[in-house]
């Protein structure tokens, strides 16, 4: 499904309209979730079914967010990468501790990077901006990091290469990147 940005932006509103727990309605990333989900539901990412969630994890996720939202999950071109424990407990060594979606945060997060596009692309997000600040909110000390704006894919990856000593460490999908030269142009 092709959708405008302000369709988008509708579909986000609709989902963030639904009853959601006290505790949810709190969470300064219920937004982002929102965005994830309507990504997904309109197949613009690049998430294995379940986002990376054990199936009790997203019915978890979904009744406390977003009671009655209902959706197929599509397999995107998501693929096993042996890293995938390491980058979600990377992940998780940064979260703020705030809500329980930090923690599905990193579950999906880690999937994600299995994408080959962009991190906010494989997230289904609708720009980078919204990835900032997910990291931002969700994991803020690691986003703290990042001082020299680095695409959030490369980023993550340079961070769990550098805690084994490896200093040459791309993200599995970005030599088919279109934007491989800016990613690994020098950094400004």
């Amino acid at each position: 499904m092709n959708c405008t940005l302000g369709h988008r932006e509708t579909l986000t509103l609709d989902l963030l309209q639904l009853p959601a727990n006290a505790t949810a309605r709190k969470d300064p990333l219920r937004p982002i979730l929102a965005s994830i989900l309507i990504g997904c539901s309109i197949s613009q990412f690049e998430l294995p079914a379940a986002s990376g969630l054990s199936q009790p994890h997203l019915r978890v996720f979904l009744e406390e967010y977003f009671p009655g939202f209902t959706f197929n999950l599509i397999h995107g071109g998501y693929k096993e990468i042996p890293e995938l424990t390491d980058l979600i407990n990377l992940l998780l060594e940064y979260r703020a501790g705030k809500n329980d979606s930090e923690v599905w945060l990193a579950y999906i997060i880690a999937f994600s990077c299995a994408g080959r596009d962009h991190l906010w692309q494989d997230l289904g997000l609708a720009n980078r901006g919204e990835l900032s600040k997910l990291m931002e909110l969700a994991f803020p000390s690691l986003a703290a990091l990042n001082i020299g704006d680095m695409k959030w894919k490369k980023f993550i990856y340079r961070q769990y290469c550098m805690r084994d000593g490896i200093y040459v460490c791309p993200a599995p999908s970005c030599g088919e990147c279109s934007d491989y030269k800016k990613c690994f142009a020098p950094e400004e």
